[in-house]
């Protein structure tokens, strides 16, 4: 039988840290207030301090570091209004929620520079940014002004909650015949980002559901979890996917999931599993699975994997999808595919709401879907993420005995095992000190997983493809790979 790691939300404020270990160097011209800031702001934005967290109280660490009081609270003042800490009346101060916070390196040195010196990154191998040089402003350009016009006023007035009816029939119409989505327009829901999606079905499930995410995984997920609250456990990866006979074993009633493509793994949940998940969900009425089709256009060897809705034979699979990656990050342009079973339920809920995205940029994309100009750039950007990807196969080939990629296949990244005796963290600084950022896998775990090698995930869509050769051999040469 299994052992599970329960993990609440940080609105119980029950976990605290009693000591904050930092060396400071008295005798440096950086103020000991400085030293303790910069220390304290890497240790929340590598992960290591976890949003949610209670900092110790100002006398506890002034004492603990010897130090004065004024020093700490200049720190703990400094953290708060950039935002990294939030006060709690009576209560003290906890590490703030914070979505997508790029990672930033934890140095083995301590360093004595303010932030204002940082070097600037040269590459940054961030895994969820796109290329954004080769957006269709012309055409875009062309339907919007088609859409700006003085016919369409109606379109200054609020509009339907989950979204007007063309854009949903143009998802429904392009759901079906790229991932075999069985829907009708009215069970899509339409709302700015994920998060807004994924807060709305927190709603929808209550406050007792327990929830089940992958492990390591979209950090998204975990973090709107960990904010809420609601309680939720942890499942490892492995090549076929989530561990799907752990999770019949717990006490999870919503499972968030990447079938088709995992991140940051790339795995596909194999077909066992997928039957496997399905009867999980058929076997009791408040069992559903939320399942994330993430970067499901770029595909780059072997067929389309079928949405996992596609097999969904019970209304119990609710489809999610964004166009971030395909298309424009910013627009916060994203959408869901309720179960019938749901859509009754979800109305009388949310009755009383207004659509979350522009509804001129829902019929601006209306356009360029029905026109098939979101086709053709899909199409357009694969081919170029696919030449990105070659590139950076062919320059780590020279060195396939001394590292391994995983989730080549598909994807804006990919994961490199490192085989060169160096730790995770010292791969992390190495990187950094040529200028390039990367993001180790721990960044995306909640439970240390125990490798005999560190792993790298390393995006490459968003780096210019002239330069990436060079990106990449930049950083294989602070890792010790080229002389």
């Amino acid at each position: 039988m299994p052992v599970f790691k329960k993990i609440m939300g940080s609105d119980e404020r029950d976990e605290k840290m009693d000591l904050l270990w930092v060396h400071l160097d008295r005798e440096a011209t950086t103020p000991l207030y400085e030293q303790l800031y910069l220390h304290v702001k890497k240790e929340i934005t590598s992960g290591r301090i976890d949003h949610g967290t209670k900092l110790p109280s100002k006398r506890k660490l002034a004492e603990f570091l010897k130090v004065s009081q004024n020093t700490v609270e200049s720190t703990y003042n400094q953290l708060v209004a950039e935002g990294y800490v939030e006060v709690l009346p009576r209560k003290g101060f906890f590490v703030q929620a914070y979505e997508q916070l790029d990672y930033a390196p934890v140095s083995s040195q301590h360093t004595t520079t303010s932030v204002a010196d940082s070097p600037p990154i040269r590459f940054n191998f961030h895994p969820t940014h796109i290329d954004t040089r080769y957006f269709p402003f012309d055409k875009w350009r062309k339907y919007v002004r088609q859409v700006v016009d003085q016919s369409n006023q109606q379109l200054l007035l609020l509009g339907h909650a989950s979204g007007d009816q063309p854009f949903r029939q143009e998802i429904a119409n392009y759901l079906y015949h790229s991932r075999g989505v069985q829907c009708t327009w009215e069970q899509v829901v339409i709302g700015a980002g994920m998060e807004t999606l994924v807060q709305q079905l927190f709603l929808l499930f209550g406050k007792k559901s327990v929830y089940g995410i992958e492990d390591p995984g979209y950090q998204l997920m975990r973090k709107l979890l960990r904010h809420h609250p609601h309680e939720f456990y942890p499942f490892t990866v492995d090549e076929e996917g989530v561990d799907v006979q752990a999770l019949t074993q717990s006490p999870v009633n919503i499972m968030y999931t990447t079938p088709s493509h995992h991140f940051p793994y790339g795995a596909v949940l194999s077909v066992n599993r997928r039957q496997q998940l399905l009867k999980w969900a058929e076997e009791k009425n408040d069992r559903f699975i939320i399942e994330d089709d993430y970067d499901s256009e770029f595909r780059y060897s072997g067929k389309t994997i079928p949405s996992l809705q596609s097999m969904d034979k019970h209304h119990k699979v609710i489809y999610v999808g964004s166009f971030s990656k395909s298309l424009i990050p910013s627009a916060r342009l994203s959408y869901m595919v309720l179960p019938q079973t749901l859509i009754e339920r979800y109305n009388n809920l949310f009755s009383f709401h207004h659509s979350t995205v522009s509804r001129i940029d829902q019929h601006v994309l209306t356009l360029f879907m029905q026109a098939g100009d979101f086709e053709k750039h899909v199409n357009r950007m694969r081919k170029l993420y696919r030449r990105k990807r070659d590139i950076v196969l062919q320059a780590m080939k020279p060195y396939e005995n001394q590292l391994s990629i995983i989730g080549e296949r598909s994807g804006l990244h990919i994961v490199v095992v490192i085989k060169n005796g160096m730790s995770e963290e010292e791969l992390v600084q190495a990187a950094n000190d040529v200028q390039v950022k990367v993001y180790p896998l721990s960044h995306y775990t909640i439970e240390q997983q125990v490798s005999q090698h560190p792993r790298i995930v390393l995006g490459f869509a968003s780096i210019p493809e002239e330069q990436l050769e060079e990106a990449v051999t930049t950083v294989l040469h602070a890792w010790k790979y080229m002389k």
